[in-house]
């Protein structure tokens, strides 16, 4: 059998009445691993290059929620929600001996809880209710969509506002909705419109923000003892 220089020909022969070579198979396979990974670095350089200066901003943000006393949490949808949990376990949990446990909670842990809100009231307010219950002002509020057009974060968003909330967003593409909004003190996005490029973005980024916020807090702290 042979391609034709098309690589979707060797993983799709039955289209054009063939069978499988499997070492064609394997090259095409193993050339659409090193595109992948080609285009994953090149997404990331181009996020951390242009967006820099928004990521330091934003470790300062939640640096501070964390200096006045606050609690952060963390909200998704699907694979986002995923990522809600990583960040406030990062937290949670530092994997860097020395550095202090930090209070994050993931507004998608409580099923019980997402599924009453849910069924009675509607997903919409999945999020919106626990943020009325538990936050306080001075807490901040991260969430994470690949699109930036998830309703049920953007309602989270305005309630958090309106309670004196730090409100941070990480998404994709053109930012989506979540970009747009006045309800968002910070915006990071993923100029991509490929779901899982955006998605390995996001957890270098909170990986990122989560050691720089403990630097900022190291530095504070010392900063403070000098003084007293």
């Amino acid at each position: 059998m042979t391609t034709d220089g098309d690589p979707l020909r060797a993983l799709y022969p039955f289209l054009h009445g063939e069978s499988q070579n499997h070492e064609e198979v394997d090259k095409a396979l193993i050339e659409s691993v090193r595109q992948k990974a080609h285009h994953s670095i090149e997404v990331k350089q181009r996020f951390f290059a242009e967006s820099g200066t928004k990521v330091v901003e934003t470790a300062h943000a939640i640096a501070n929620v964390y200096l006045r006393g606050g609690r952060m949490f963390a909200m998704g949808n699907g694979g986002s929600s995923c990522d809600a949990a990583h960040f406030a376990v990062e937290f949670l949990h530092p994997v860097t001996a020395g550095r202090p446990a930090l209070t994050a909670t993931s507004l998608g842990a409580d099923q019980a809880m997402m599924t009453a809100v849910g069924n009675d009231v509607g997903f919409d307010h999945i999020f919106v209710r626990q943020i009325l219950a538990l936050a306080r002002p001075g807490d901040g509020l991260v969430g994470f969509s690949t699109s930036g057009n998830s309703g049920n974060l953007i309602r989270a968003y305005t309630t958090a506002r309106a309670l004196g909330l730090t409100t941070i967003g990480l998404t994709g593409g053109n930012g989506g909705e979540m970009a747009r909004s006045a309800v968002l003190d910070h915006c990071l996005v993923v100029p991509t419109d490929s779901i899982h490029r955006i998605q390995e973005v996001h957890v270098a980024t909170y990986h990122i923000l989560w050691d720089l916020v403990h630097t900022l807090l190291a530095d504070k702290r010392g900063g403070l003892e000098a003084n007293g």
